[in-house]
């Protein structure tokens, strides 16, 4: 696989029109809250995989079923906390995947 030369996703339209629509039912569904409730509930969600992970190391037999709601929900409320910080998701993740292969292209010309 690393033989062959690898394209960045190049459509980020999908991830546009998501984060409109979690923002039009965030916005009809519950009540407005600040940036740092959404926050604070990103990370408590992502401590909850962290948890669940933590746990499959040390050998605990976890559900992966667990892995992917908690997964769905650290998502959730990271759409929920772009839109209340009115952050385009689709554009910064393209500009940071651009900024990622490009030091990706950098390091292999060092090896060089």
């Amino acid at each position: 696989m690393k033989d062959q030369p690898l394209r960045l996703p190049s459509r980020y339209r999908g991830l546009r029109e998501l984060q409109r629509q979690f923002k039009e039912y965030q916005e009809h569904a519950f009540p407005e809250r600040p940036a740092r409730f959404f926050s604070l509930e990103l990370c408590g969600e992502a401590g909850e995989i962290a948890n669940l992970e933590k746990k499959d190391w040390k050998g605990v037999k976890i559900v992966p079923a667990d892995l992917a709601e908690e997964a769905a929900d650290t998502a959730i409320a990271l759409l929920n906390y772009a839109n209340a910080r009115e952050i385009d998701l689709a554009v910064e993740v393209e500009r940071k995947m651009s900024k990622i292969e490009n030091l990706r292209l950098e390091q292999i010309k060092r090896k060089d």
